[in-house]
């Protein structure tokens, strides 16, 4: 008898029967409130009406044309979608199938480009499970344990993580750039740096945003020393932090923009973008992919693309956002057990410490159990899994959101008694 490996453990013990908008349906017939949205992924809902009508259109017409061989019009539709939502200037597109896929492109993009071999990465940054992704994943150790040797070239640099540090805004930024410099002249010289990648907010470890001043810190020393800025926006981006980019938040523009994950609400799609001027400079022949690029993918993520252009659903994740972390935060004030509230739009995450200020990541485990419990589904993440996050879809309502809300205040009330 075959089974799954028991590695691949749920984080929940539903078995899903159908989606709908911000709902999942378990098999014993439950309603659940879904604020895990597949890790981000399914922006506009399960089965919007239009991405699945635009998916089922083109799976009776072409599937599969792979895009080195042939050409097709939803990837044809898909640029130019895109150029309408991309920072003025990245104008140049490469598609593929997975974030990890998007941030090994944009590394081999960079070296090839700069003829540079090291990357910087932020401390904290999560980029992915592919052994390159995985080498500039800082995380948690969960991520890139028992398969050394990692790729070479990696140099890791602090990110301005005010809470574990306890110090304030300024404080962390001027510490975190003061540090870069001195990696830069310790470590990596300029010279042998390629590019910095970042992500605005971070993922995997711990919903913790940048600020205005860090990432124009990291822009001005990029342009001083010629090296790239890669901005992650796997996780960030298609409207999940109340804008359509995260960095939108802090006017900072990217060398290259990795975007995946909400790109196609469910099917796999990420993607680069450059300048035509820099993508020039990838190698023959080191771009491209069975899969990359999918027709219906392609068709989806058009569809997508126009769920939230139409339903203004990037306003709706600012003001859906507002709500729900006024409600953390009220949870929060009558809570000794949870340190911190923090994150971007529907991008929200909720620090659970000990009396001494220690993660407690036992008593996030418990508050997340409990709040299935109470039809809620929820995610860990942070080194220690002490943060409990939400990123519902953002067609959320002021509906759901209470009801989370309502859900949420039991978990926790649950989940911090005594055990």
């Amino acid at each position: 008898m075959t089974t799954l490996s028991p590695h691949l453990r749920q984080a929940t013990p539903v078995v899903a029967a159908r989606g709908e908008g911000v709902h999942l349906y378990g098999e014993d017939g439950r309603r659940y409130l879904d604020f895990t949205a597949g890790i981000g992924v399914t922006s506009t809902g399960h089965c919007h009406p239009r991405v699945v009508a635009a998916a089922q259109e083109q799976v009776g017409t072409l599937i599969h044309g792979q895009y080195t061989t042939v050409m097709h019009q939803p990837l044809r539709q898909l640029v130019d979608r895109l150029g309408e939502v991309l920072p003025t200037g990245l104008d140049s597109l490469f598609f593929m199938n997975s974030g990890s896929e998007a941030v090994e492109a944009a590394l081999r993009l960079a070296r090839q480009a700069t003829g540079r071999p090291n990357i910087l990465v932020c401390h904290g940054g999560f980029h992915g499970r592919t052994v390159a992704a995985a080498s500039m994943t800082t995380s948690g150790t969960r991520f890139r344990s028992g398969f050394s040797p990692l790729m070479s070239g990696v140099v890791v640099t602090p990110f301005p993580t005010t809470f574990r540090y306890g110090w304030d805004e300024e404080t962390a930024t001027r510490f975190a750039l003061q540090e870069l410099d001195y990696t830069l002249q310790t470590i990596s010289s300029p010279d042998d740096t390629a590019a910095i990648i970042v992500e605005p907010v971070l993922g995997e470890g711990g919903y913790v945003p940048a600020n205005q001043a860090f990432l124009e810190g990291l822009r001005e020393r990029a342009d001083r020393h010629g090296f790239l800025l890669i901005l992650d926006e796997v996780q960030t981006g298609v409207g999940r932090t109340g804008r359509f980019w995260g960095h939108d938040h802090f006017g900072v523009t990217p060398d290259i923009l990795v975007t995946a994950k909400g790109l196609a609400s469910g099917f796999p799609l990420s993607g680069i973008a450059a300048s035509e001027e820099l993508m020039q400079k990838a190698w023959p022949g080191s771009q491209g992919g069975t899969y990359g690029a999918n027709a219906v993918a392609c068709a989806a993520a058009c569809a997508t693309l126009d769920v939230v252009r139409d339903e203004k659903l990037v306003e709706n994740a600012e003001a859906m956002g507002a709500r729900l972390r006024a409600g953390l935060e009220t949870v929060a004030a009558n809570t000794p057990g949870i340190g911190d509230v923090r994150g971007l739009g529907l991008m929200l995450g909720t620090e659970f410490v000990t009396e001494d200020g220690q993660p407690d990541s036992a008593t996030a485990a418990r508050v997340q159990r409990a709040a299935v419990d109470e039809g809620l589904l929820l995610l860990l993440c942070g080194a220690w899994n002490q943060v409990v996050r939400m990123i519902p879809a953002l067609v959320v309502d002021e509906t759901a959101i209470d009801d989370g809300l309502r859900a949420w205040s039991a978990a926790v009330q649950t989940g911090t008694a005594a055990p």
